[in-house]
């Protein structure tokens, strides 16, 4: 189906206004709506700049990364929900809480030095700095990231609140000025890895995806997908989840992934006869696993790099396996859903020629390639981004259809820095948690807990750090959830043995699938908005649909050979074999199709076969294609039966 960019356009900006949280933001009348724009541009310009040069240190970048974000936090979203939307200039308070930020970071900027040469001492004005920059990331929270403050919050409130609490958790308290002095002036609070993050990876990958979706990426995406997936049965539901993989890894953000492709693909998958309600959860389910689908995971990857130590291809290789066995199912599922409800693809005319596609579209799919070169030559991901946002331009010159003009360019920077407010100001208000689990011991004292109640139990473990994965990681930006889940779960996973890689992934899938799982699956809401259906059918359709992301992370706690070290080649192919057979089984047997309908016997066997295929035993293997195959024979010489009597019953009569 040919779909003009003009249409996409208008569609996925209607969406993000309607579904998008952090698009509910003040919009200015006349001149200080273009001052806004060059703040925008301005901060990703100094980002690029930052990242290509290494002209600053680590604290001074990011503070400077926190004035830009808080600037822009207090222009653009209010103070409160009944704040008008519409004005011409920001309310004395939001004027009077940008000059406080500029004031405090700006003071640690230039002081950082002088404080750090006389041994870290204080006087009584950097307290008083500091206690007015941490009150000012807790307004910025509140106003976009509500429930993520109110977490941290607690954290902060548990360094003072020690004493009161009684049994392990409990401890001897801390003043006030030994919390400022962490939290502000130490590096593993506020300027820390968090934030870190944000002024790094995220920015500039956030900044990238706005390049790609402005030279056209994303009509180009659409259009490939439309071309592989159109035509089979239930074409709508495949392209979606192949669209929105690819847009979900760039972006990081499920919800934005919903609220941008899901007002082209819902729409389409509902008019080819799915349920609003699956067709809701299908985009929900593929916009998730895009987080940590490689190459780019989101940005998720290089902060798990990070954490690790390790080269970033690493963590790729790492990834491939979770994300292959996650789509397959989903669009196994949405086959499957198709054929038992007698659903067909799209039209031949309705379809995009795929050498046209390429000839006119192709070229844009150059800066992924400088990306993936670029990190398999052992650039970092810094440079990679840098120069790959700058193929984007150069690629898109390709073209005149395409051309990205100084206009365009200008707009992508502008959004690239307003699409990184949202992740930004949660990595900030995490530098809290983080800063308080180091302060206080209380990620020690909490790792002691789980392994004393789980008696060494790497299964009870797992469960437990699933659950803790997915409450932490509710609400908040993929990247945001990572980082929290990987300070407080991972230690307890590595000390019962786990290779420290299987427990990073580990949570990092829970983390993302939190975007699905009720009571708060926001991207399930987003896409039954667009929908227009129950917002709690679509998130238990969404985690049936998901499974397999449920599932497959307790496999590689025991047997990591699911995920690729770049070693074991044979090794990795078998186990990925065998699990492909296994999810195609549980979809099977989840929707109730094979070869045909399956009985509620077949259904049985196929569920039981997944879980003895995504077990990596040879016997189990074994034993588990062997059923597979008994099924599908099975259910062949069932269907050529019943065709059959059909020839023998009207063909001889000619009725």
């Amino acid at each position: 189906m040919e779909i003009s960019q003009k249409l996409f356009s208008k569609k996925r900006d209607k969406g993000i206004k309607n579904h998008d949280n952090e698009e509910k933001t003040r919009h200015y009348i006349g001149r200080f709506s273009i001052l806004i724009a060059c703040l925008a541009v301005i901060w990703s310009c100094f980002q690029l700049y930052a990242a290509g040069t290494g002209a600053l240190d680590a604290i001074r970048l990011r503070a400077t990364h926190i004035i830009f974000l808080l600037i822009l936090t207090f222009l653009l979203f209010p103070i409160h929900k009944k704040s008008p939307l519409k004005v011409r200039v920001p309310p004395v308070v939001d004027i009077a809480l940008i000059a406080l930020s500029i004031f405090s970071y700006g003071y640690l900027i230039a002081n950082y030095n002088e404080i750090v040469m006389r041994g870290g001492y204080l006087y009584t004005l950097d307290y008083i700095v500091g206690a007015i920059a941490i009150i000012l990331i807790f307004e910025a929270g509140r106003r976009v990231v509500g429930n993520l403050a109110v977490l941290a919050l607690v954290f902060l409130l548990y360094n003072f609140m020690g004493p009161m609490i009684p049994g392990d958790f409990g401890h001897g308290g801390f003043s006030i000025n030994r919390v400022i002095d962490h939290m502000f002036w130490g590096s593993q609070g506020i300027l820390g890895i968090a934030i870190g993050v944000s002024s790094t990876f995220v920015f500039l990958f956030i900044l990238f995806g706005a390049f790609l979706r402005l030279s056209g990426f994303s009509q180009f995406v659409n259009d490939l997908a439309l071309t592989i997936a159109g035509r089979s049965p239930g074409g709508p539901a495949k392209v979606a989840v192949l669209a929105s993989s690819l847009m979900g890894m760039i972006n990081g953000s499920a919800l934005a992934n919903v609220a941008t492709t899901g007002t082209i693909t819902i729409p389409l998958m509902k008019k080819n006869g799915y349920t609003a309600r699956f067709a809701a959860a299908v985009e929900a389910v593929a916009s998730t696993g895009g987080q940590f689908a490689p190459p780019i995971m989101g940005a998720a990857g290089f902060v798990m790099a990070e954490y690790l130590g390790v080269p970033y291809t690493t963590v790729m290789l790492a990834a491939i396996a979770p994300a292959f066995l996650y789509y397959v199912t989903v669009i196994m599922i949405v086959h499957f859903e198709a054929k038992l409800n007698g659903l067909k693809g799209i039209s031949k005319e309705n379809i995009p020629n795929i050498i046209k596609v390429i000839k006119s579209q192709g070229h844009l799919v150059i800066p992924l390639v400088v990306l993936i070169t670029m990190l398999f030559s052992g650039y970092t991901p810094l440079y990679a981004a840098v120069f790959s946002i700058l193929a984007c331009v150069v690629a898109s010159w390709i073209r005149k259809e395409t051309r990205m003009g100084v206009k365009k360019i200008f707009k992508a920077l502008e959004e690239g820095a307003k699409g990184a407010i949202g992740v930004g100001v949660a990595c900030a208000i995490i530098g809290i948690v983080i800063g308080t689990v180091s302060l206080s011991g209380l990620g020690l004292t909490f790792g002691y807990t789980i392994l004393e109640y789980v008696n060494e139990s790497l299964f009870l473990a797992g469960l437990l750090v699933m659950l803790m994965s997915i409450v932490l990681g509710m609400g908040v930006p993929g990247v945001a959830a990572y980082i929290i889940v990987a300070t407080v779960s991972t230690p307890i996973l590595i000390e019962l043995g786990v290779a420290p890689l299987a427990a990073h992934m580990f949570v990092l899938i829970y983390a993302s699938l939190s975007n699905i799982t009720p009571p708060v699956a926001l991207a399930s809401y987003v896409a039954a908005g667009i929908a227009k259906t129950n917002q709690n059918n679509v998130s238990y359709t969404a985690v049936k649909l998901g499974l397999t992301g449920f599932i497959i992370p307790f496999f590689f706690l025991y047997h990591p050979a699911l995920l690729f070290d770049g070693t074991n080649l044979l090794n990795f192919i078998i186990a990925l074999s065998t699990a492909t057979i296994g999810v195609i089984s549980l979809s099977s047997g989840l929707q109730g199709w094979l070869y045909t309908q399956n009985s509620l016997l077949q259904r049985l066997i196929l569920i039981t076969i997944a879980f003895l295929m995504i077990e990596s035993s040879f016997v189990f293997d074994v034993i588990g294609i062997a059923l597979f195959l008994f099924i599908l024979v099975w259910q062949i010489v069932t269907v050529k039966r019943v065709k059959q009597n059909s020839v023998s019953v009207y063909g001889g009569d000619g009725i």
